[in-house]
């Protein structure tokens, strides 16, 4: 009678491929924000992130050539989520009226997919979007940030970190890097956007989650559903 073993009986803490890993969700709708997704990318790396997961659904011909780019230097492994040719999904995070198969993708099939496939090969995984960058505002790293949040809070596997919003609609005023050399390649130069959205009591900001992935069951996009240990909220003036 055929079987699944049980493969993590015993507890593994040390001795990863990595300390730090990036589930990126979903590409979808033939994505080709080439330059966002290269500066984000090389940001991840400043940040101390080792590698980034992602799953793609169809992405544009200029972004194929970026992710097999960073597939060769090894930052990046791309997990096919051809999952538009079987189902029909909605186009983004808000259901439309009429109901599809499946919310976004399947995103959040890929986020806890993406946990379990890096359980034991990374020591912490962020799950963000590829739109998104979380930085440290106390430390050069992601890693040493957890690091220090870890030592302060020893039972805490999950890491919730608010976020905000530059908007697209507003420039840097001083053409600082509105480069030349940029201008013919496709996407959004995020470095020209740094002014976010003030702080409203109003507005509920959602969050992204770094997490010791061998103690997470089930997540959502936003909050885990799940888990063993406690969730701490880092102070806005740490990390955002």
């Amino acid at each position: 009678m055929p079987y699944l073993p049980i493969k993590n009986k015993n507890k593994v803490d040390k001795n990863f491929q990595y300390n730090f890993t990036t589930c990126i969700s979903n590409l979808f709708g033939g994505y080709n924000n080439v330059l966002q997704f290269v500066q984000t990318i090389e940001m991840y790396k400043i940040l101390g992130i080792e590698k980034v997961y992602i799953y793609n659904t169809s992405c544009g011909p200029d972004l194929q050539k970026v992710l097999q780019y960073y597939k060769e230097e090894g930052t990046v492994e791309v997990e096919p989520w051809p999952i538009d040719q079987f189902l029909v999904s909605s186009k983004g995070w808000k259901f439309p009226e009429r109901k599809p198969d499946l919310h976004n993708y399947g995103q959040l099939t890929t986020l806890n997919d993406c946990i379990y496939k890096n359980m034991y090969r990374s020591r912490y995984i962020l799950l963000n979007d590829i739109e998104e960058i979380i930085v440290p505002y106390q430390h050069a790293t992601l890693g040493l940030l957890i690091e220090n949040l870890q030592r302060q809070n020893p039972s805490v596997s999950v890491f919730l970190i608010e976020n905000h919003i530059f908007p697209k609609t507003v420039f840097d005023t001083n053409g600082t890097f509105s480069l030349p050399q940029w201008k013919k390649v496709p996407g959004v130069n995020i470095l020209e956007h740094i002014y976010r959205e003030p702080d409203r009591d109003y507005v509920f900001n959602p969050t992204k989650m770094i997490v010791n992935p061998r103690e997470i069951v089930r997540t959502s996009v936003h909050s885990v559903l799940k888990n063993y240990g406690d969730t701490l909220s880092v102070p806005s003036d740490i990390c955002k």
